[in-house]
């Protein structure tokens, strides 16, 4: 049973990611190449991938390798909570995912290009991490419990993260126009919000077809 959950999870993924590898080819990897070419004018240095085909190619393979890992994760939460994830609630999954993995934390920490000032790291890290495990706490009490309580603690697990606040940098002095950042901002979120909910939609669909075939083996 588990197997044919991790295998579902993993096609489903990598579809996902595969559509997503195109998304980004076409809305944000121009975006990077524009933050990159700043970068390099103020001799910030440092290395970049080769532009074109191996560029495109090699970030296709790791964001569907990404989507097979977030797929996978959701078909974990669905085991574990008990809530199955099918063809009709499989946007909602994704939609989920969205606000608790994307949403939330770029309210703090919103996408950067190459060039753009950032706090410490593990600060930042820690802060992500627990904001979208906060986050997720609260859809799951929003979701499935129905007590006054839950809800109250809910909506203190949405705000404490953002009341706590993310790690700020030193300076924000940046060469990257605040234009240029805002469209990158803009379009990774969107195209965040259509890969999550590609990965639920199709999770959904393959733990449907799995189930089916389980049921008539």
């Amino acid at each position: 049973m588990i197997g044919r959950v991790l295998l579902a999870a993993l096609l489903a993924g990598i579809v996902a990611g595969l559509v997503m590898g195109l998304i980004q080819h076409v809305r944000i990897t121009p975006l990077i190449l524009q933050a990159e070419a700043l970068e390099h004018a103020a001799d910030a240095g440092g290395w970049s991938p080769a532009d074109g085909w191996e560029r495109t190619l090699s970030t296709t393979v790791a964001t569907a390798l990404t989507g097979a890992a977030f797929a996978v994760i959701l078909a974990g939460l669905s085991l574990l909570t008990g809530i199955p994830v099918t063809p009709r609630n499989g946007l909602i999954w994704g939609l989920c995912a969205f606000l608790a993995a994307t949403l939330a934390p770029a309210a703090g920490l919103p996408p950067e290009l190459p060039g753009m000032p950032a706090g410490d790291l593990v600060a930042r890290q820690v802060w992500w991490a627990g904001t979208i495990v906060a986050t997720g706490a609260a859809l799951y009490l929003i979701a499935i419990r129905p007590e006054l309580w839950a809800k109250g603690l809910a909506v203190l697990l949405l705000a404490l993260p953002h009341i706590i606040g993310a790690p700020e940098p030193l300076s924000h002095d940046t060469a990257v126009p605040a234009g240029l950042a805002a469209a990158y901002v803009s379009n990774v979120i969107a195209a965040a919000a259509v890969f999550w909910s590609l990965i639920g939609v199709f999770l959904g669909f393959a733990m449907q077809r799995f189930s089916k075939e389980l049921q008539t083996a």
